[in-house]
């Protein structure tokens, strides 16, 4: 039987761009950066609520998050006095006391497209405003930072396509279960482990390396309990490749449902029962990684925030600004971080929208070479300079 690398790739539960064989990583630490992109337009002034700004409960009358002070239990959660956690997001108050979880708060693309397939293009490429661009920027800053010990599993998506943000001519692996990765079927026949083998000699070790972690066994640590979904089995099997020591370097997951055009609700409702996922997720990930976050930083981005008034729908459209969450052991956490534009009608983007003051660019470029290292930035972010001045990490 003659196996080709199509065969194989055709066969496997794998989805890869530029598959190369480096050698194996030997348990060394590294920095790893988790990204997680909220995909329709999350709403920022409902993630973290301003509502120490006078003119947010004049806008939004009836989903407007009350504020800390007032008289019930579903109300905002005090960060500094100004801003509040959504009370769904109470998971994620712990860390930001503990100094290890940032928000950077009226953030995100420069382009003023509302458009989500145009607007994810341009924040997964990193090029704003620019389609003549192919690759990706996590893939541009793989491609900068090659080193000698990388391995094929430098970089996974959890998904069954590799993001735009992942495409480039770097290697990166897309699985949807580390249970699948292999081939199909149960475990390979002897004709394809050797046929496998003798292609790819150092990734044949590297699959019987991530095998050994036992995926079906794991038990997440300190009684981290993810949430049953999609979005939460992404972090729990991340947490496995973090912990499975093969030399993971960057990974991605997204989750949908931000889109909420219609009934988004205030402390409960259809935007509530997101955002307690994705802050149990994130808390989940915090507390299984446990010591290990101390290499690890995680962020989030969405590709437009949503309209500051509330529309006739009980809920909001496409708007401009939203917000970040940036956690781990290096972050410089317990803040607010980025300047608040303010909601008077004269302070809005367009009359209508989150002015933007912190461009996304600017967080993802200081956690790239703050944490991650790298040694320039120019090439992952073409023709933007970076700041400088949020010193997240």
């Amino acid at each position: 039987m003659v196996v080709t690398r199509r065969d194989f790739l055709k066969s496997s539960g794998l989805a890869l761009a530029a598959f190369a064989a480096p050698t194996v990583w030997a348990g060394k630490e590294h920095p790893t950066i988790i990204a997680i992109f909220q995909r329709g337009a999350a709403d920022g002034i409902s993630m973290v609520v301003p509502f120490g700004d006078k003119h947010y409960y004049s806008v939004r009358q009836q989903i407007a998050i009350p504020e800390p002070l007032s008289s019930g239990a579903e109300r905002a959660i005090d960060l500094d006095g100004f801003f509040g956690l959504h009370p769904a997001l109470g998971s994620l108050k712990p860390i930001y006391d503990e100094g290890h979880l940032a928000i950077v708060h009226a953030a995100g693309s420069p382009d003023n497209t509302r458009s989500h397939f145009d607007a994810q293009d341009y924040m997964e490429s990193g090029t704003p405003g620019n389609k003549g661009v192919a690759d990706g920027w996590l893939n541009r800053y793989m491609q900068a930072n090659l080193e000698s010990d990388c391995t094929p599993f430098r970089a996974i998506a959890i998904g069954a396509n590799t993001p735009r943000a992942l495409m480039g001519s770097a290697p990166a692996v897309a699985m949807s279960r580390i249970a699948e990765f292999g081939v199909h079927g149960g475990p390979a026949s002897p004709e394809m482990e050797k046929a496998f083998a003798e292609m790819y000699r150092d990734t044949f070790e590297a699959v019987k390396l991530l095998r050994r972690a036992n995926p079906q066994q794991y038990q997440p640590a300190r009684g981290a309990q993810y949430p049953n979904s999609p979005y939460g089995q992404a972090l729990l099997q991340i947490a496995q490749l973090v912990k499975a020591d093969i030399g993971l370097e960057v990974a991605f997951a997204d989750v949908g449902g931000w889109d909420t055009h219609a009934n988004q609700g205030s402390s409960r409702g259809q935007l509530a029962n997101h955002l307690k996922e994705f802050g149990d997720g994130l808390a989940a990930l915090y507390r299984d990684l446990d010591d290990r976050m101390r290499n690890v930083v995680v962020v989030t981005m969405t590709e437009f925030g949503r309209a500051v008034r509330q529309n006739g729908s009980g809920g909001t459209d496409h708007g401009h600004a939203s917000c970040m969450f940036v956690g781990g052991g290096p972050v410089k956490g317990g803040k607010v971080y980025g300047r608040w534009p303010g909601l008077a009608p004269e302070q809005l983007f367009q009359g209508r929208d989150l002015a933007l003051t912190t461009d996304f660019r600017d967080v993802l470029a200081e956690l790239l070479v703050k944490h991650m290292r790298a040694k320039d930035v120019s090439t992952v972010f073409p023709q933007f300079r970076p700041t400088g001045v949020l010193n997240l990490v």
